[in-house]
Parts: C-alpha cells; sequence; structure tokens
C-alpha cells in the first residue's frame, strides 16, 4: 500500500503542470476509498464481536451477557475506547469532507476541460461521506446501549450482592449445633491469628460462615455459593507394591546433614549397611510372593528440631547419650529397606512444609489432606503437630506413630482418668490408642506392664493402622471408672 501511494504521489509530480492531473489522481485513488469504507465497517465489527461476543460466550444460565465481566466492561476504560472510536471516526469524516470538496473542485475542471467520463466510472463522491456518517452514527448508538446495558448490569448486581448479604446469618441446624457459638468466637477473635486472613476471613458475616463451611466444618455450606467450586477430596494415588531395597545410600541422602547427631546416625546406617541387606534378603525369602502394598511415611525426629532445644547433637562427640539416635538410625533404615517412601525432617520449618501447614500461628486446619499414610515422631515432635495443625491434628492424629522408649501406661495416656488422679505430665494425657506406642521391647519382655508393651518399632514397622480383629487405631480410648 506504502508503495502504491508512493508510486500516485510521483505519477502526480510528474504531471502537476497538467491539468489533468488531480482528477486523475481521485480517479485512481477510487479503489482505496471504497477499501477505506470496508476497512472502517470491518473493524467496528472487530470491536464489537470482542467487546460483547465474549460476555455471551462466557455467560452462565440465569445471568446477564455482562455479568461475568462487569468490572471490565463497566470501567471508565472501556467507555473510553468508545469515546475514542468516536472521535476518530468524526475526524475521518471531516477530513473526507475535505477531500470531497477537493473532488468537487476537480469536477469543475473536467467540465471547464470539457472531458467525459463513463457514468459507470464517476467516483461516488456523495455516497461516500453518507457512509462514513452513517458509520460513526451507528457506533455513537452502539456505545450508548452498551452504557446503559452496563449500568443496569452493575446496579443488578449490586442487589444481587445485598441479598447474598442478607442470607449471611448463622444458621440454626440441629445437624451443626456448634455454629452459631464459633460464629461468635470468629467475631470477636479472627484476628488473633493470621490464617484466618490467609483463608479470606475479612470481619465480615460472610467471610465467617464460608470459612466456617467450607475450611472448617462447624456450619453447613451456604447455598448460594458456588458449590462445584468447593475442594474435592483428591483421588487417592494408585497403589505401589513395595521392594526390598538393599542399597541404602539414597536414605543417607534423605537423613540430611549439618547436626552432629545426624552425622552419628549416618555413620552407624552407613556401618550396617551389609547387614540390613542381609536381613531384607531373609525376609523376602520368608514372604515369598506376599504382596505389600508402599506407604508414604513421614519421620519427623521432634527432639532434633532447634524449638525443642536440641540438646542432643551438642554432646554427641562428649559422651552424651545415643540411645534415641541408635533407635532412629534403626527405624529409618528399617522403612526404607522394606521399600516405603520416605521423608525425613529434622525442623518445624521443614514439618509445617510437608504438612501443608498455613501461615499463622497454628489455629486452622491444614491447606491440603495429609500425603502421609503414616507419620513417625515423637513427643516433642508430638507435641509440634498439635500446635501446628489446628482441627486437622485430631482427624489424622491415628496416623502417628511415637517413639516411646519405655512406654506410657494407660493411666497416663488417657486424659479424663489422668486429669481425675493427677497423673497430667508433659508425656502423658495424648488420648492415643495404646497401640501408637512405639518402644524399645517385645511385647511381655516387661513383668507386670503387658497392656504397655507393643513390641520394637523396628520389628512392628509393618503393623496395619487397625490390627486384625482388633479395634481401629482411630477410635477414642474407653472411658475409665474412678473406682
Amino acid at each position: 500500500m506504502h508503495s502504491f501511494l508512493k508510486h500516485l504521489c510521483s505519477r502526480y509530480l510528474v504531471e502537476r503542470r497538467s491539468p489533468m492531473a488531480l482528477p486523475a489522481l481521485l480517479t485512481r485513488l477510487l479503489p482505496l476509498r471504497r477499501l477505506f469504507v470496508l476497512g472502517i465497517g470491518f473493524f467496528t465489527l472487530c470491536f464489537l464481536m470482542t467487546s460483547l461476543g465474549g460476555q455471551f460466550s462466557a455467560r452462565r444460565l440465569g445471568d446477564s451477557p455482562f455479568t461475568i465481566r462487569t468490572e471490565v466492561m463497566g470501567g471508565p476504560e472501556s467507555r473510553g475506547v468508545l469515546r475514542k472510536m468516536s472521535d476518530l471516526l468524526e475526524l475521518m469524516v471531516k477530513r473526507m469532507d475535505a477531500l470531497a470538496r477537493l473532488e468537487n473542485i476537480s469536477e469543475l475542471h473536467r467540465a471547464g476541460g470539457d472531458l467525459h467520463f463513463p457514468a459507470d466510472r464517476m467516483p461516488p463522491g456523495a455516497g461516500l461521506m453518507e457512509r462514513i456518517q452513517a458509520i460513526a452514527q451507528n457506533v455513537s448508538d452502539i456505545a450508548v446501549k452498551v452504557d446503559q446495558i452496563l449500568r443496569h448490569s452493575l446496579l443488578l448486581h449490586s442487589k444481587v450482592s445485598e441479598g447474598r448479604r442478607d442470607q449471611c446469618e448463622a444458621p440454626s441446624d440441629p445437624k451443626f449445633p456448634d455454629c452459631s457459638g464459633k460464629v461468635e468466637w470468629m467475631r470477636a477473635r479472627w484476628t488473633s491469628d493470621p490464617c484466618y486472613a490467609f483463608f479470606g476471613v475479612d470481619g465480615t458475616e460472610c467471610s465467617f460462615l464460608i470459612y466456617l463451611s467450607e475450611v472448617e466444618w462447624f456450619c453447613p455450606p451456604l447455598p448460594w455459593r458456588n458449590q462445584t467450586a468447593a475442594q474435592r477430596a483428591p483421588k487417592p494415588l494408585p497403589k505401589v507394591q513395595a521392594v526390598f531395597r538393599s542399597n541404602l545410600s539414597h536414605l543417607l541422602d534423605l537423613m540430611g546433614s549439618g547436626k552432629e547427631s545426624l552425622i552419628f546416625m549416618k555413620k552407624r546406617t552407613k556401618r550396617l549397611t551389609a547387614q540390613w541387606a542381609l536381613a531384607a534378603q531373609r525376609l523376602a525369602q520368608k514372604l515369598g510372593a506376599t504382596q505389600r502394598d508402599q506407604k508414604q511415611i513421614l519421620v519427623h525426629i521432634g527432639f532434633l528440631t532447634e524449638e525443642s532445644g536440641d540438646v542432643f547433637s551438642p554432646r554427641v562427640l562428649k559422651g552424651g547419650p545415643l540411645g534415641e539416635m541408635v533407635q532412629w538410625a534403626d527405624i529409618l533404615a528399617a522403612l526404607y529397606v522394606l521399600g516405603h517412601g520416605l521423608r525425613v525432617t529434622v525442623s518445624l520449618k521443614e514439618l509445617q512444609s510437608n504438612l501443608g501447614v498455613p501461615p499463622g500461628r497454628g489455629s486452622c486446619p491444614l491447606t491440603m489432606p495429609l500425603p502421609f499414610d503414616l507419620i513417625y515422631t515423637d513427643y516433642h515432635g508430638l507435641q509440634q503437630m498439635k500446635q501446628h495443625m489446628g482441627l486437622s491434628f485430631k482427624k489424622y492424629r491415628c496416623r502417628i506413630r511415637v517413639i516411646d522408649t519405655f512406654g506410657t501406661e494407660p493411666a497416663y495416656n488417657h486424659e479424663e482418668y489422668a486429669t481425675l488422679h493427677g497423673y497430667r505430665t508433659n508425656w502423658g494425657y495424648w488420648n492415643l490408642n495404646p497401640k501408637q506406642f512405639m518402644t524399645m521391647f517385645r511385647e511381655g519382655e516387661v513383668p507386670g506392664h503387658p497392656e504397655q508393651i507393643h513390641g520394637n518399632p523396628w520389628h512392628c514397622v509393618l503393623r496395619e493402622p487397625a490390627a486384625p480383629g482388633g479395634a481401629s487405631l482411630c477410635e477414642e480410648p474407653r472411658s475409665l471408672t474412678t473406682t
């Protein structure tokens, strides 16, 4: 197009002294004017399809076609675009009007020169202006109608929002008896932990009910909420068969470094690699073709975290107690050799990351379902999980296995009984199933206390959450009488 116009201008300069120069140029520009009119129409059609077509394609049943993107189309930017488009057309009309006047002058020159053109080749100058003016008027009318529709849509959206706010009242549903009380607590204490703001709580009644029905489970779902957008439980991963391992080099990487305790544990594991491989071979022969599902296991060594003081690491090379580290090194080796998936954490930050703990002080549940089938930890780790998992701790505590070196008697484990008899200690009243405590002893080795012993951990790592013929580990301990 640029070269074509350049050619016409050069021809006009060559023939500028000729009285036929201007009329000939206008005649040659006739196809361009037609293309110009078609271009304006095409541009207008594309603008309308882009601005309005997307709204109709994105609408839902029962919604206004402008409801979905009201904030985009209803903003000052969209109206500004329409105004600029109208101003541009007005400017084009002015310039085409000047061209039309120039064309009239050329016709007078042709008449004076006794020139004759066929009627079908005469440039339709008069019709060109009417077409452009009609397009400009149509765009102006469309802009007014779009603005009216957007204003109506915004008004309708505000009314719907007011109607929804009216529905944000704590329902009296007998299936959710704690809902109203939880709403009252949230109204007074929602700023006590940043995790509430992380889940969208902003101090309004609606945000309280949304949190208590969709993040926690104390209130029924709100009827006007999009239920399809609610988080669905992810599909369980396909079962993978556990395969015995004899090479422990990857386990040494999983155990980490930087602490004297970890260095000691890795040296022990590396030194006993041949014995672990031989034990795995013998067990594989004994089990034969028995199928075993691979479990995803989190091993959190709480007493090595900085938050618990980590009093062991500085004393490893000074004759300090090493029994706990021997115990944990063998537990890790046994779980790994048996073919399970392991994740090892020795810091609170790592624990929070692996569990999906939301930012804050630990009052809210986890941000995702627990990805581990089992969690091996100690009392320090148990306290840390309870502090940072919120309601999820009670939900998933049946998956916890506590490495309790000498065991815990039921009188100290049962919260109600321990409270009534003054047995509350830093290590008791967790209300766990006694089978969740893993000790160094085989069952029955300690005379007089058979109820507290359930086998050492490296002999019982394959114990299922529910013992054959026994109660589930997720059940609450039975109430104990005070007599």
